[in-house]
């Protein structure tokens, strides 16, 4: 079976160490692109993998079957909703945007076009978190749980200290990530309620479909020695803790393409971390944001 040619939005580090790596050694996916705003800096990463660099986007789109992005999400979102216009599969970074027209714009050209998506929810692509889900759903009974994540992102030091990250915090960087694995482990997110302590640092409390509630904590402004991620539901049959999780991307990132390249090439566009799906986490943080800005006035 021929391979799908792939192209990569995004030369900076998360696409280095991520995305690059996974496109490269995914079974079924010819590297074959890279775009940046900056040429020079499309030239030397797409060097590396045999890949042709592009700063016109259309020329790029041209060259390609599917897209991965690897870019800030107010840069993602128009240019997946281009690439689905153009009938490209998406490999998609959370948030899917910063707004709910934005969202919404790229589920409709996705729809459209009914090409395959897939989010990349880096907790819900690793096996052994997986593997939990599959054991605490089939139990069923929950009545509730709580997640949280402590990052240093916004750490001097550290390369993930961005513009975006600096403006929208934890809320929009790493939330997303707690919201999706306690979707998968209560059910869908009804509404939210939103809180803010010093620095980004942000409580939700969310009710799920069938009653049950959940809380998150996040924070891009812990420092390095109170890093760390973890997540629990409870219930009449005690409680159950989900694994640490893998601090290596590219394993995670190779099973998204496989399941995105098996959609694409089954003519299915629908995967539980979908474009849907984000625009659904989205209008959550969406809500939580309009919270807190109201709150700050």
């Amino acid at each position: 079976m021929a391979s799908l040619r792939f192209g990569l939005v995004g030369t900076g580090y998360w696409a280095r160490i991520a995305h690059a790596p996974a496109l490269a050694s995914t079974e079924g996916i010819e590297f074959t692109a890279v775009w940046g705003r900056n040429l020079g800096a499309a030239t030397e990463l797409a060097a590396g993998y045999g890949a042709r660099p592009h700063d016109d986007i259309d020329a790029f789109l041209a060259d390609v079957d599917g897209v991965a992005f690897a870019v800030p999400p107010d840069v993602q979102a128009p240019i997946a909703t281009q690439a689905a216009r153009a009938g490209k599969h998406l490999l998609l970074e959370k948030p899917i945007a910063v707004g709910d027209a934005e969202a919404d714009d790229l589920v409709e050209a996705a729809e459209a076009s009914q090409v395959a998506t897939v989010v990349f929810f880096t907790l819900r692509f690793q096996p052994d978190i997986r593997a939990w889900l599959a054991e605490v759903t089939s139990r069923g009974g929950w009545k509730g749980g709580s997640s949280s994540w402590f990052g240093s992102s916004l750490l001097e030091s550290s390369p993930f200290n961005s513009p975006w990250r600096r403006d929208k915090g934890a809320l929009w960087d790493i939330a997303p990530h707690c919201i999706s694995v306690l979707w998968a482990g209560l059910g869908p997110v009804t509404s939210v309620t939103a809180d803010a302590g010093r620095d980004d640092l942000t409580y939700l409390i969310l009710h799920h479909q069938g009653g049950a509630t959940s809380k998150v904590t996040v924070t891009q402004s812990a420092g390095e020695a109170a890093a760390g991620f973890e997540a629990y539901l409870w219930g009449g049959s005690g409680r159950s803790a989900a694994p640490a999780g893998t601090s290596d991307p590219v394993v995670p990132l190779r099973t998204a393409l496989t399941e995105l390249l098996a959609n694409a090439r089954a003519g299915q566009p629908r995967h539980p971390c979908d474009v849907r799906f984000g625009r659904d986490v989205v209008r959550v943080l969406a809500d939580a944001q309009a919270q807190l800005d109201a709150r700050r006035k």
